[in-house]
């Protein structure tokens, strides 16, 4: 696996691949890996000849009570994890190299999609989410893209930009992985008390039930205030409990597929997660 730090060492890593027109997938991240990345990862390699996976910690999503300074970055530990399941070029860059050091005046908005569900308590998050994710675009020229469905709404955001943006560019939804007990893995969960951690299944438990009750006819609005309840009495701190179409609209019945959305805090830790209901 070759490792580049700098966008021209990039380039001079795929130009080989771009001749030869090799399909290249693409996997951008945070870093602080764990399974759920590496499914992207095996996906991309499923269905690409070269798979690129970047780790930048991005600072213009992270809002000012955010945890910027303190985000894992385990970059040794993140390539050996790589390597180990055939990434081939590990993109690394900079701050600096990423954004320069000119003031930027230049920002990519989504709108209306990024004003809901995470967006209203992280205001700014997700135009530095399509910001990021545009320049990664246009610096590794990906064929395909993969993101996982647990930052669901990401996944629309980037969806949205794509198409509204004219990228030549797939993108590939990847089911969230979960631990046996069910909770969705996410970097977020290292920060989990042993305690806490018995506790958080309870997200995904809540969301399971809320589809059984659907099922029988239960009326969604009732669903949704037995998920905020049972939550709440666990011990979680609600952000959101939501029922939207998959592309993010409002829905006031289950008479489509829908998606149950769950934002809530546990202790200092904010959990997500989603459960896709098909209606038919």
């Amino acid at each position: 696996m070759k490792t580049e730090t700098t966008i021209q060492s990039l380039n001079a890593a795929l130009s080989p691949a771009r001749l030869a027109r090799k399909t290249i997938g693409f996997v951008p991240t945070m870093g602080n890996l764990h399974q759920g990345h590496l499914n992207l990862v095996r996906e991309a390699k499923k269905l690409c000849d070269v798979v690129v996976v970047s780790i930048f910690v991005n600072p213009i999503q992270f809002g000012p009570n955010e945890d910027f300074d303190n985000y894992p970055r385990t970059l040794e530990a993140d390539s050996q994890l790589l390597a180990e399941v055939g990434c081939d070029v590990l993109f690394a860059p900079s701050v600096q190299q990423m954004y320069g050091d000119l003031p930027r005046r230049t920002a990519v908005v989504v709108g209306e999609i990024t004003e809901v569900l995470c967006g209203r308590s992280r205001a700014g998050h997700f135009d530095g989410v399509a910001t990021v994710v545009t320049k990664l675009f246009h610096i590794v020229q990906p064929d395909t893209a993969f993101f996982g469905q647990k930052d669901w709404q990401q996944l629309a955001v980037i969806r949205q930009m794509t198409r509204d943006l004219s990228f030549p560019i797939d993108i590939v939804g990847v089911p969230i992985a979960r631990a046996e007990d069910g909770l969705a893995l996410s970097s977020r969960n290292g920060y989990l008390t042993d305690l806490q951690r018995k506790v958080a299944p309870k997200i995904y438990q809540s969301l399971t039930d809320a589809e059984k009750a659907l099922r029988k006819k239960t009326p969604l609005a009732e669903v949704l205030t037995s998920i905020e309840a049972n939550l709440t009495k666990a011990g979680f701190e609600i952000d959101y409990v939501e029922a939207l179409t998959p592309d993010l609209e409002a829905v006031n019945a289950f008479d489509q597929d829908i998606v149950l959305f769950v934002a809530a805090k546990l202790g200092n830790t904010r959990l997500i997660d989603n459960l896709v209901v098909k209606y038919s």
